[in-house]
């Protein structure tokens, strides 16, 4: 075709849609005009885009943030909003409302950040931190753990004679408004026992007064006291007598106001204390007196308390026993009281009791040297019977132990010596008492083994190996 040819309709079709019908043997011309525009041939793409898809059942089934739906918060929110619509986020603005690209939050924020206080923390820092002090709270303890936990320690108490372990052990528990059990379980154990036990109680409830208990603690337990007078008389029928000087010693102490004992003194009526504390109704009778018990303590507390040099003497009320006493004492009351007593009546258990009053277990050795050195002094087969008997009695009651009865025949052993001069024979009868103890049971075979043996005198005919000289 040529250059000035006019295109024909169906040539002017083909430009336009770019398409041939029927076969094409790729023989075109070299004329712009004849040729078709090769951008035309390309295939146009058109751009993907996003479109909106519809709800489903799925968007139905997703979770709820705060009773709205995911899906509709995120339809119905910018789409390129940062925050957090799921229900693992706090909703709260990044960087305090101060976001933004490069951009670490307000103003002085890092000011306000708390410090870490775990050492295996990275930020840790030793120097930023302060002091910090950690306290165990221990659980209040009910009535029934109170009096578990409070006798142990009491009779624990008389054993060693410790104040202050007491007062660390009871500063421990948490008793609440129970302190005052304390000096209740403490007076009451103290009943039965000896005055020794007795002023070791005293001196406990003096020493307990101002780190665990108060005044109106104190009086409130020995209302309670009071108020269980009659049951505890049952038991120790001078129940009344003991708890009228407790209250006289307690007073005498400071432990108590002297207020304590006037209130409550001749009139029947349930007066009340400065400290609050207050009798119980129960035991008002029903002509306004005071139970013949309690009356009886309170008298007694009134007698002690007045009269002269009342404050003094009550440091004393309950005597001087145990290992307070001087050892000339205890030495003679072993001597005269118990040996000589005994020898006259053969009572071993009067014996027993005399020895079990004393209240020195940590001087019985002075009671088997006594006794031994009778022994040997009398000369005598029924003395010695009869100090073995009482040895032996003492040693199956477990009264004497073993330490006490090794140390003091061992003091025996040391003042053989000086013995024999008063008694010429004190070895030979030594050795025969010794023996009939060992069969007895009354001494081992260690102890046995340390009895001196009083060598043969030798003459002078005799030679070093036993021959006559000529």
């Amino acid at each position: 075709m040529a250059s000035g040819d006019v295109l024909s309709p169906e040539v002017e079709v083909f430009q336009q849609n770019g398409e041939v019908e029927g076969e094409v043997d790729g023989n075109f011309s070299d004329s712009p005009a004849a040729s078709p525009n090769l951008n035309d041939l390309r295939p146009k793409l058109k751009a993907k885009r996003r479109a909106k898809r519809s709800p489903s059942k799925e968007d139905q089934q997703l979770p709820l943030t705060n009773g709205v739906n995911v899906s509709q918060l995120s339809r119905s929110k910018p789409r390129y909003d940062r925050k957090s619509r799921t229900s693992y986020g706090r909703g709260l603005p990044k960087k305090g409302g101060a976001g933004g690209k490069g951009v670490w939050g307000k103003p002085g924020c890092e000011l306000d950040i708390d410090g870490v206080i775990d050492e295996k923390d990275p930020n840790y820092d030793s120097d930023a931190q302060g002091n910090y002090e950690l306290e165990t709270i221990a659980p209040e303890l009910t009535p029934e753990e109170v009096e578990k936990t409070i006798k142990p320690v009491i009779q624990e108490y008389f054993e060693h004679g410790d104040t202050n372990e007491v007062a660390v052990t009871l500063g421990e528990l948490n008793l609440g408004h129970k302190k005052h059990e304390i000096a209740t379980h403490a007076v009451s154990m103290a009943l039965d026992k000896h005055d020794s036990h007795r002023e070791m109680t005293s001196r406990l409830i003096s020493d307990l007064y101002g780190n665990i208990l108060n005044q109106q603690e104190m009086a409130t337990a020995f209302d309670s006291i009071l108020d269980d007078l009659a049951d505890l008389t049952l038991d120790t029928p001078d129940a009344p007598h003991v708890v009228g000087s407790f209250i006289a010693r307690a007073v005498a102490d400071d432990v108590l106001p002297p207020k304590y004992v006037t209130d409550y003194k001749g009139s029947g009526e349930s007066t009340q204390t400065s400290e609050g504390s207050r009798l119980s109704e129960q035991m008002i009778n029903t002509d306004a007196t005071l139970p013949q018990g309690v009356q009886a303590a309170l008298d007694r507390a009134h007698v002690l308390l007045s009269m002269k040099h009342g404050m003094v003497r009550l440091d004393n009320v309950w005597g001087v026993g145990g290992g307070q006493r001087p050892v000339k004492y205890l030495i003679k009351k072993v001597n005269d009281m118990l040996l000589r007593e005994y020898l006259s009546s053969r009572d071993i258990q009067e014996a027993t009791r005399c020895l079990v009053e004393l209240e020195v277990p940590h001087f019985h050795h002075e009671l088997v040297y006594e006794a031994v050195v009778t022994v040997l002094e009398a000369g005598s087969e029924q003395v010695g019977t009869a100090i073995l008997m009482l040895l032996k009695s003492l040693a199956d009651a477990i009264i004497l132990t073993v330490d006490q009865m090794d140390r003091g025949f061992d003091r025996v052993f040391e003042s053989m010596p000086d013995i024999v001069l008063d008694v010429p024979n004190a070895h030979t009868i030594l050795e025969r008492f010794s023996e009939e103890c060992f069969k007895q049971g009354v001494i081992n075979s260690r102890t046995k083994a340390k009895v001196p043996i009083r060598a043969r005198k030798r003459f002078v005919s005799e030679g070093d190996g036993g021959r006559i000289k000529e």
